[in-house]
């Protein structure tokens, strides 16, 4: 393709590693494990391919060949004036990154998706601009697609669906327009003061499943095929992604015995988990599902409100030492049927039932995926009944988020864990229960990496198939051992592993914070909102949002995003020590005081000022004077 194809990444902003980590990727973490060392640096050192998230814009020269045929010098000269005077000022005001041209077009990277669609509208307002004097047969106009995706990088340039989908896009534009898919519109409505009209699915060129569009509208003029919706005001649905996305509820425990409600709980998680390993597939993450839990629900609710095609919903039975499940798949938009069905069998049989359960929604809704694929994902993880018995328990007591109950929940997942030393999933349960402890602050650094590290490095070694335990590994050594580099390359693999589960990439968007790239972990905490819309415990996602401000000088933002944060966990001591820097920074010292107060009554750091540096694991060193400054200005001791 001639074209102008520009990249605006998600999270990615800086040049890439090909593969492994860089020159100085472990230290701290290496350095500390000893013995252990070279399990982590084997998996650390391995090759990969790597990946991120972008939005990606495509555009060319409508009728590029009819023009240079008729007058191939001044097309030239009037390409090359347009650029001059027009196109390279706007990517630059728009902080956009030239990476090469390829003949009438250019390949560009932009710092957001915001940043991408405000340049692609200026540009194609300005050139209209210009053609008014302009003879018809002289006019050169851009048409543009704008699409976000995965991509595959390979030194600076990207392949892969998310740069495809934007190309094809690009070709259904109208000279002069704008044509964005549904992911990116997603990203800029409400952000950005344009209207934008629904074009509806498109089957696009080699792209195996329809595409929702919608067609900038750059003047008043709408056509009759299209539904106007302005992006300024857009309603309560969520609109759908473009591939297959389903939502599972949580299954009515029917044994008759309310203890038994974390096995029905635990059970649909690991449906979820199971479902999300298809990357075709859009699966909304356990929180947002299980805010329907005991609910009587409208199922076209919930498909409007999570943003979902379909609706897994169901019902456990365990009776002595027999299991029975069923299950319902229905359309939300029309509340059809697709498929029901019943499962029986014994209790030690239970990883069967679930994968046929998984096996037999994933067919009804997505039947081009290949048996092998199926079969990969569905892979059994422990034949030990009472192992995942225990996991199921240290899951339960987990989600109540208090001290005791952490610890807990910890004491089941070792106990699973020595019935059970290949389980995964233990593994994972066992580091969040470390995470908590050093988000709360009710155990310092030295004695959790003492405590964790082995089952971090088990759940390295393990968590081939098991993205949840490579995202808590990733964790604690960000985290624990301030070392981001080593956290990064593991949140990663566990991100091309399973793309559709949320602890992933709240993960990154944390180590990014760390990492001193809060532009990136924006839009991963943004990504984790839309795989998460209703999430009732949101409060790290809104703290990381508030220090994404925070760390982008944005100090006025941060502090809507800190009280939606202590609006979900009122305890939560992240988005304490972000609202003092917030408050302080713009002059609310008051309000600061009184943040760092509630932060010394749970017994939480940073008490002082000379405590900042053991437990706040910001790498940049103007983000750690950043937090010194704003703790000074609210009167912290040193």
């Amino acid at each position: 393709m001639a074209g102008l194809v520009a990249v605006s990444t998600m999270p990615r902003m800086t040049p890439e590693r090909k593969s492994g980590p860089s020159p100085a990727a472990v230290p701290y973490a290496l350095m500390s494990l000893g013995p252990e060392r070279p399990i982590l640096e084997a998996f650390l050192t391995a090759e990969r391919v790597e990946r991120r998230l972008a939005a990606v814009l495509a555009a060319d020269v409508a009728g590029y060949s009819r023009l240079m045929g008729g007058d191939e010098e001044g097309t030239l000269a009037r390409l090359k004036a347009v650029r001059k005077a027009l196109v390279d000022p706007v990517l630059a005001s728009h902080r956009g990154r030239i990476v090469k041209t390829t003949g009438d077009g250019m390949l560009v990277e932009f710092t957001s998706a915001v940043d991408a669609a405000r340049g692609a509208v200026e540009i194609q307002r300005g050139m209209a601009d210009r053609n008014v004097s302009v003879p018809q047969d002289q006019r050169i106009e851009y048409r543009i697609g704008i699409h976000i995706g995965d991509v595959i990088i390979d030194d600076n340039d990207i392949f892969g669906d998310g740069v495809n989908v934007a190309a094809r896009l690009e070709g259904i534009a109208e000279p002069g327009g704008v044509c964005m898919s549904n992911d990116a519109y997603r990203q800029v409505r409400g952000k950005v003061e344009i209207v934008c009209d629904d074009m509806g699915p498109q089957t696009l060129k080699n792209i195996a499943e329809p595409v929702q569009t919608w067609a900038v509208r750059l003047s008043d003029q709408v056509s009759s095929a299209r539904k106007s919706v302005s992006a300024a005001s857009e309603p309560q649905a969520l609109p759908l992604p473009d591939k297959p996305s389903i939502a599972v509820l949580p299954f009515q425990n029917m044994s008759g015995d309310p203890e038994q409600e974390y096995f029905a709980d635990g059970m649909v998680e690991d449906i979820i988990t199971a479902l999300s390993r298809f990357k075709s597939l859009f699966i909304i993450a356990r929180n947002s599902s299980f805010t329907y839990k005991g609910k009587a629900v409208d199922i076209r609710q919930v498909g409007r409100e999570l943003g979902v095609r379909y609706v897994l919903e169901g019902s456990v039975r365990k009776a002595g030492g027999k299991l029975r499940v069923t299950g319902q798949l229905i359309e939300a938009a029309t509340g059809a049927h697709l498929w029901g069905d019943r499962f029986d069998g014994p209790l030690d049989d239970i990883f069967e039932l679930q994968d046929q359960v998984t096996s037999s929604v994933v067919g009804a809704i997505a039947p081009q995926l290949e048996r092998a694929e199926l079969d990969r994902s569905l892979g059994k993880s422990t034949d030990s009944l009472a192992a995942i018995d225990l996991v199921y328990r240290a899951i339960a007591a987990l989600r109540s988020r208090t001290r005791q109950g952490v610890e807990n929940a910890l004491q089941l997942a070792q106990q699973s864990i020595l019935l059970d030393p290949s389980l995964q999933r233990a593994y994972g349960v066992a580091l969040s229960c470390y995470a908590m402890q050093r988000t709360e602050s009710w155990a310092d650094r030295d004695q959790l990496f003492a405590a964790g590290k082995q089952y971090a490095l088990r759940a390295i070694e393990l968590g081939a198939s098991d993205a949840h335990a490579l995202a808590q590994a990733a964790n604690f050594f960000a985290s624990i051992t301030k070392d981001t580099d080593a956290g990064e390359a593991i949140v990663d693999r566990a991100i091309a592993q399973n793309p559709n589960l949320i602890e992933c990439w709240i993960t990154r968007g944390w180590i990014n914070l760390w990492g001193g790239q809060p532009d990136r972990a924006m839009n991963d905490f943004n990504h984790a909102i839309r795989l998460n819309p209703v999430d009732p415990q949101g409060e790290a996602i809104a703290c990381g949002l508030a220090a994404s401000h925070l760390f982008l000088g944005q100090f006025e933002s941060a502090v809507p995003w800190v009280l939606k944060s202590l609006a979900h966990q009122e305890k939560y001591s992240p988005a304490l020590r972000v609202g003092v820097a917030s408050y302080a920074l713009i002059g609310r010292i008051a309000e600061a005081q009184a943040m760092h107060a509630r932060l010394c009554e749970l017994g939480a750091p940073p008490r002082t000022i000379s405590e900042i540096d053991k437990w706040i694991p910001y790498k940049r060193r103007e983000d750690f004077e950043l937090f010194v400054k704003a703790f000074r200005l609210a009167g912290v001791p040193e």
